[in-house]
């Protein structure tokens, strides 16, 4: 038989070939991670675009105000703040240790209300030891007044002796000078009883100096001391001794203080109407007028203090609160011509929250954080004001300064 024919020893490549289900395999993997690639895109673009919708533009807003209280004429604008004319620290007219406080801030008070009370039982000590020194001494005025009394019997009995020459002269001269002696104790003992009743006043003066009163009717702003610290009219020198009790404050004496520049100043005088606004209600104009110009000026800063009286007071109105004025002319300048003259101006808005939408004037309003689109009818301007004739209200709120691309219904949030 012949050999067959020998082959070569050439490598299986049956062994590379990839198994159908594991190629299926791979590509399910490979398209389910773009499809997470892409579920998280959307969502990141979804979380951009919540967030977006989600934050409120802020405006600023102004309050439509009635042409009647609007401010005409100012001369000259200047802020201060509010000042009560009658304010107080009181304190102890002695030194001592506060025992009770009666008040709170806030609480009000009226004159001669017992505010503090302090210790005052040394006074009390004194005072018992001095009255007993005094009733001793008035008792003994009794005794003083017997012997006086037998010491003149005496002296009429030696008297009568002498005349008819049976007792000597001697005899006489005792016995008055008895009486004389007698005479000058008593005297000299209602001085010591009237010395003790001073001394008795003193203590008793002290004692009601133990009780600190309110000194006018007023409102606690502050409360200075509690129990058990040790109160002094003056600084004792140390950070352990208070130098009052509280601070009272009259509220209907709440006046405005204003610095005014030195080259203004002329155009200030008492009497003067002013407009004065809040800081804190700025959407409120206060009626007043100039009380009085400290007649000095502060070299340091330029400026000269002006007082300001309150046309009605309000309990809104607080001390130290920041407060801008107006200082108006005597007489108001006459308006500008209305473009509508048979139209009557119904409220004031800033110029600035005024826009122009197809030659028609609109504003937008603010209300619940949503701003309303509004068309209005304007008449003239008034400084940095205009009239509006109809389309708002005195009070509503319009917006002063916000986004350009501002819409009807859409919800903003009020600048601070």
């Amino acid at each position: 038989m012949g050999h067959p024919e020998s082959r070569p020893n050439l490598p299986d490549l049956s062994e590379l070939r990839i198994d159908d289900r594991k190629r299926k395999g791979s590509s399910i993997g490979k398209w389910f991670a773009v499809g997470l690639g892409v579920i998280a895109l959307i969502s990141i673009a979804y979380w951009g675009a919540s967030a977006l919708r989600s934050h409120k533009a802020e405006v600023e807003v102004a309050a439509a105000i009635s042409p009647k209280s609007a401010p005409v004429g100012a001369l000259l604008n200047a802020s201060g703040y509010v000042t009560p004319r009658r304010r107080a620290t009181v304190a102890a007219k002695i030194t001592g240790k506060v025992k009770n406080v009666y008040i709170e801030e806030g609480m009000h008070v009226t004159q001669g209300q017992v505010l503090a009370t302090l210790d005052d039982s040394d006074y009390q000590v004194s005072l018992a030891s001095t009255k007993a020194t005094r009733d001793a001494t008035a008792a003994s005025l009794n005794d003083l007044q017997v012997q006086l009394g037998n010491a003149e019997r005496e002296l009429a009995r030696t008297r009568q002796l002498v005349e008819s020459r049976i007792s000597t002269p001697q005899a006489l001269d005792t016995a008055q000078t008895l009486v004389n002696r007698l005479n000058a104790q008593i005297a000299q003992t209602k001085e010591m009883v009237r010395a003790a009743d001073t001394r008795m006043a003193i203590d008793q003066q002290n004692i009601e100096n133990c009780m600190v009163r309110s000194p006018y009717d007023g409102i606690v702003v502050t409360k200075d001391a509690q129990p058990g610290e040790m109160v002094s009219p003056i600084s004792a020198g140390g950070g352990f001794t208070r130098t009052g009790i509280a601070t009272i404050v009259d509220m209907s004496s709440n006046e405005i203080e204003v610095d005014v520049n030195e080259n203004y100043i002329a155009r200030v005088k008492p009497g003067q109407q002013v407009v004065a606004t809040l800081d804190a209600y700025p959407d409120w104009q206060i009626p007043s007028h100039v009380r009085t110009v400290i007649p000095t000026a502060d070299r340091q800063k330029g400026t000269v203090k002006v007082r300001i009286t309150f046309e009605h007071l309000d309990p809104r109105i607080l001390p130290d609160m920041g407060v801008k004025v107006a200082f108006l002319a005597d007489e108001p300048p006459a308006p500008a011509k209305s473009a509508d003259p048979g139209a009557t101006p119904v409220a004031l808005v800033p110029l600035a929250s005024v826009k122009t939408s197809s030659g028609t004037s609109v504003v937008f309003i603010l209300h619940d954080g949503v701003v309303e689109r509004r068309a209005i009818r304007t008449g003239a301007t008034r400084g940095d004001n205009i009239e509006v004739l109809a389309g708002i209200m005195p009070g509503d709120l319009v917006v002063v300064k916000g986004p350009d691309d501002l819409k009807d219904g859409q919800q903003v949030q009020r600048k601070q």
